[in-house]
């Protein structure tokens, strides 16, 4: 397995928040997080879209600890909670590559990462499967779980059955967002 990509200026991460500007609740504007990133010293600091996904450069650390030193700040900031993922250049990569379903990766709106907090036990992962009983199919790598939903996530009633089932913590994104953040931290690594 790979390791942060380092540059000169450090090794490139990207961190996404769950829980933030969900239905108008726990706003968080994009400028604001960015200066919080740049106030923590981190550098190269860029955000994609709303729902919380920064691409940054931190000369010391690894993702556990970076997670932790993001979500106590963050709390300290505004006031609440936000589960963070901290993952290096390197696993979006292999995240991208290792994608169960390329014949639908054109199609980003049905096909969706669920970066997860660790891996799944056979148990959990055999208990989502038993949920699985529409039109959706999903796989787990390691801490991602890969979801197809061919009526899109906003129709599938398996999609929200995934986190009370499973019961691992994580967050979603579309595949657009994962193509965009893989692309941001190469750019960053520029």
């Amino acid at each position: 397995m790979s390791g942060p990509k380092i540059t000169d200026k450090g090794a490139i991460f990207v961190a996404l928040f769950s829980g933030i500007n969900v239905g108008g609740n726990r706003i968080v504007k994009m400028a604001e997080l960015k200066s919080f990133f740049e106030d923590l010293g981190f550098t190269g600091v860029a955000t994609y879209v709303q729902s919380g996904n920064v691409v940054f450069r931190a000369k010391n650390g690894d993702a556990a600890a970076l997670t932790k030193e993001l979500e106590a700040a963050f709390e300290k900031k505004w006031g609440f909670n936000s589960r963070i993922m901290v993952r290096d250049a390197g696993w979006f990569e292999r995240l991208v590559k290792d994608n169960p379903y390329p014949e639908v990766a054109g199609e980003p709106t049905k096909l969706h990462a669920y970066v997860l907090e660790r891996e799944p036990t056979a148990e959990e992962a055999k208990r989502l499967a038993d949920k699985c009983t529409g039109p959706e199919r999903f796989e787990i790598k390691s801490d991602v779980l890969y979801l197809h939903a061919p009526d899109g996530v906003g129709k599938s009633v398996f999609a929200n059955l995934i986190p009370r089932t499973l019961k691992v913590p994580g967050t979603a994104r579309n595949w657009r967002s994962v193509l965009a953040l893989l692309d941001m931290a190469g750019k960053a690594g520029g």
